[in-house]
């Protein structure tokens, strides 16, 4: 078998041959059973995510709730004032957005790094390497779109505050379908290679560039940003917008982007020093079991990503007759 560079691919068990190479994070060659099964079981979960999710309750009881503790006051009553209130507004609305609709998706980059060997501090290390790497990928998204916003952004389509209309699509709509579209298809496409369904995208870059899997989906969180239609998020966006300082919008949407990824790094650092080696001993009694756990949560990202802003979404403008949803929803 041939070996690659990747730090990430060690064997979850050193006694276990993987079924084929392994080739990228996301690919660790382990092939499990009944890999249509999971598949069907990912989507079904995808699609009543979609079903039961209420962006009023993530997007205002969560979201505005923490915004408005953390910041001390109404977060979306208060003006923005100044370049500091304005970064820190920035980081405060990413945090708040952890749960929304548009960065549920990020959660689906956790399962890779659920299963590293070792000792406590070496998971550790393992578990906040991939972070890193992933904040790259973000800020290589971030940084040129918070420019851009600071030059053009009061003609851009998310600057829009008008109404949406029955039966018609607004910019901010479709440039959120796309871009949740684009997200969503290729967490789906990632969740199929790692079963083996589909091509390793990174199969040969990964060889050279072991981190470049994670800075790719870096790139993908980082891309909510294109797309997000959170209203505190476009809050941020105009005040950026506004300024006309491109600095000061590379700044604050790098610190919105950064935000929205402190929940899921706390998440993984609480499993790395409460349940890590058990965890790890399970994956290490059939690694195959990473393999499905990495499969699911991106496949299950990937639809309900889809799907809420490229399907779901038609239904609220009146412009697809029906679907389903709860009646929280």
């Amino acid at each position: 078998m041939t070996q690659t560079r990747d730090p990430n691919l060690v064997s979850p068990h050193p006694t276990a041959v993987p079924d084929t190479p392994p080739t990228s994070t996301f690919v660790n060659g382990f092939i499990p059973r009944r890999r249509g099964l999971i598949i069907l079981l990912s989507a079904l979960g995808g699609f009543l995510l979609t079903v039961v999710w209420s962006a009023q309750f993530v997007d205002q009881t969560i979201g505005d709730n923490v915004a408005d503790t953390l910041l001390g006051h109404d977060a979306k009553e208060t003006p923005i004032t100044g370049i500091v209130a304005g970064i820190a507004f920035a980081f405060v609305s990413g945090l708040a957005g952890t749960f929304t609709a548009c960065n549920i998706a990020a959660f689906g980059v956790m399962a890779p790094m659920l299963g590293g060997a070792g000792e406590r501090w070496n998971r550790l290390g393992r578990t906040l390497r991939p972070l890193g790497w992933l904040a790259v990928g973000m800020i290589i998204v971030s940084v040129p779109y918070g420019v851009v916003v600071g030059l053009v952004g009061t003609d851009m389509p998310q600057f829009s505050m008008a109404p949406n209309v029955p039966g018609e699509l607004s910019g901010r709509s479709i440039q959120s379908m796309v871009v949740f579209g684009l997200i969503g298809l290729a967490m789906i496409y990632l969740g199929l290679a790692s079963l083996g369904v589909a091509r390793d995208p990174f199969a040969r870059v990964a060889r050279r560039h072991p981190n470049l899997p994670m800075v790719f989906m870096g790139v993908l969180i980082g891309g909510f940003l294109i797309g997000r239609p959170f209203p505190l998020f476009r809050q941020m966006f105009r005040d950026a917008a506004e300024s006309g300082n491109p600095l000061y919008g590379a700044a604050a949407f790098t610190l919105q982007s950064l935000g929205n990824i402190v929940v899921m790094a706390l998440l993984l650092l609480i499993l790395t020093y409460t349940v890590g080696g058990r965890l790890q001993r399970w994956i290490a009694a059939n690694p195959r079991r990473i393999t499905a756990v990495t499969a699911v949560a991106l496949i299950v990202a990937g639809v309900f990503t889809f799907l809420y802003w490229d399907v779901r979404l038609l239904d609220r403008r009146e412009i697809i007759p029906w679907y389903p949803t709860a009646p929280w929803a």
